[in-house]
């Protein structure tokens, strides 16, 4: 997606403001002049977390990442002009106008520099034999490919950071997916699924209303994309994460099609799920029809649920049955149609929202 100033930049691209802000570019329908995105990192000089996983450092600065609604409620408070105005919604929303864009860090391009740079600590050269393992086994083209995180900022810990890696389209998704479940169900092969059992969430304070820990695990688990590298090497065990972003022929910024969207009310409904080409990417899109509707207006034209929440993305496939809680919506678009959307995302009742399998 490009600006009219000529700067182009999709889902999970870096925006670095002169403050040393760091935001991620979000989705791929955008404002002219201008990137929604969530704010994903601040220097410490202007933002400290209590929440021990949130230090960073490249060795000079310290960095402190924002979890779940933190970055949002930070902008609101202490950077709003780091707000832009989204027309159709009649509101502002995180993001960043071109002109304040200091500098821009690309995910595939970090990914090629670090494969090209002789592998100088633990976490490098175990990146190089999963990559090994999966993009190269597979036969497909490193510029697919990316990573995020503290692997693209450069502030990674050789002996505690992950690997972060972006796969681009959808084609390739379903590749590396397919080769995941092979590798997760192969004991020689040094992968697991980090969900095979509920570890992960154990210990957690769990805010969710909606979606018990189990249930979380349960989806988390088939999507894939969340897998364990144990490294013989380093005897470490390092989490791999594939996070699916369109290719740029995938892109389609259709912000100029939108004439206004109108919250409604609160609502609760038993949807089907007819086409989850859009559920891999954020915001995920799933194409939806009416079961029952269980609490709000009882409408007829429900097209669509999108979540820009990370945790709802893929957690149905077509042909599901889905439980939803969330905004509905009411779309406008600039040809006279109009229809209704449940929308799950930042704000007031949060962890009240839920999309998940019947």
């Amino acid at each position: 997606m490009a600006s009219s100033n000529g700067l182009k930049l999709r889902d999970r691209d870096a925006i670095v403001t002169r403050e040393g802000l760091i935001f991620r570019v979000f989705g791929y329908t955008h404002p002219p002049e201008s990137y929604i995105c969530d704010l994903e990192y601040a220097p410490s000089t202007l933002f400290q977390s209590k929440n021990p996983k949130a230090f960073r450092t490249d060795g000079k600065n310290v960095f402190y990442k924002f979890y779940e609604d933190e970055g949002w409620n930070f902008i609101q408070k202490h950077f709003p002009r780091y707000m832009v105005l989204h027309k159709p919604l009649g509101k502002k929303v995180v993001g960043v106008h071109c002109g304040d864009v200091a500098g821009v860090r690309k995910p595939e391009e970090a990914l090629k520099r670090l494969v090209e740079t002789e592998p100088k600590d633990e976490l490098l050269k175990a990146m190089h034999e999963v990559l090994e393992a999966t993009v190269f086994r597979l036969g497909l083209c490193l510029e697919d490919f990316g990573v995020f995180g503290s692997l693209l900022h450069g502030f990674y810990h050789p002996k505690f950071s992950d690997l972060d890696f972006i796969v681009y389209g959808r084609e390739n998704l379903e590749k590396i997916r397919s080769l995941l479940q092979e590798l997760y169900e192969d004991s020689d092969s040094s992968f697991s699924n980090e969900f095979a059992n509920d570890s992960p969430v154990q210990g957690k304070v769990w805010r969710y209303k909606n979606l018990t820990p189990q249930e979380f695990v349960w989806h988390q688990k088939r999507k894939l994309i969340y897998g364990v590298f144990h490294d013989k090497a380093s005897g470490r065990v390092i989490k791999v994460e594939f996070e699916p972003v369109k290719s740029w022929k995938e892109i389609q910024n259709n912000y100029g099609e939108i004439k206004r969207i109108t919250w409604t009310s609160w609502i609760k409904a038993i949807l089907h799920i007819k086409d989850d080409a859009e559920a891999p990417y954020m915001p995920s899109v799933y194409k939806v029809e009416p079961i029952r509707i269980l609490e709000g207006p009882q409408v007829d034209d429900l097209k669509q649920v999108v979540s820009y929440l990370e945790e709802f993305r893929m957690q149905a496939w077509k042909g599901e049955s889905v439980y939803v809680e969330g905004n509905l919506e009411k779309v406008e678009m600039q040809n006279g149609e109009s229809f209704h959307q449940i929308t799950l995302t930042y704000g007031p009742r949060y962890y009240e929202q839920v999309i998940k399998k019947v």
